[in-house]
């Protein structure tokens, strides 16, 4: 076929927010992960151990798998085979609620616990991975949330 198709720029790729988004997103995965393979963490994994963590100082040592999906914004297909290699690693341990057999409980094993001072520069190394400024990225940061919580 050598018809010409009319111009339409708001079909390039390059005038697409939400490529730009997912580049973006690649690019800030992709610097984390030689830094999170030192840890034998996935990004996805390093995003669990994040929310408990977090939980745990918060002097709460787990929380419900549904609680840690509505954190994640994942859906419990993907969150539960990723705990369930995560409880196979030592990191984390899944249980039934005492109240509701229906309702799995996780929380960090004394091996999580630890793995997280080893993970404590993590944030910033990965800033130099990716050369941003601390201020640009708290600023683009702060306008992520900030137009996330538009669509709640």
């Amino acid at each position: 076929m050598t018809d010409t198709l009319r111009p339409a720029p708001q079909l390039h790729l390059d005038n697409q927010v939400c490529f730009a988004a997912y580049a973006v997103s690649r690019r800030i995965t992709q610097a984390y992960q030689p830094l999170l393979a030192k840890l034998g963490l996935t990004y996805p994994q390093y995003l669990v151990m994040l929310v408990l963590w977090q939980k745990r100082e918060q002097s709460d040592d787990s929380m419900r798998v549904g609680e840690l999906c509505d954190v994640l914004m994942l859906d419990t297909g993907t969150v539960t085979p990723l705990l369930k290699r995560m409880e196979s690693a030592g990191l984390v341990s899944r249980r039934r609620s005492d109240s509701d057999e229906r309702v799995v409980v996780v929380g960090l094993t004394d091996e999580g616990v630890q793995l997280r001072e080893q993970a404590i520069s993590l944030p910033l190394e990965a800033l130099c991975q990716l050369q941003m400024p601390v201020g640009e990225a708290l600023s683009l940061k702060a306008r992520l949330w900030d137009w996330l919580r538009k669509w709640k």
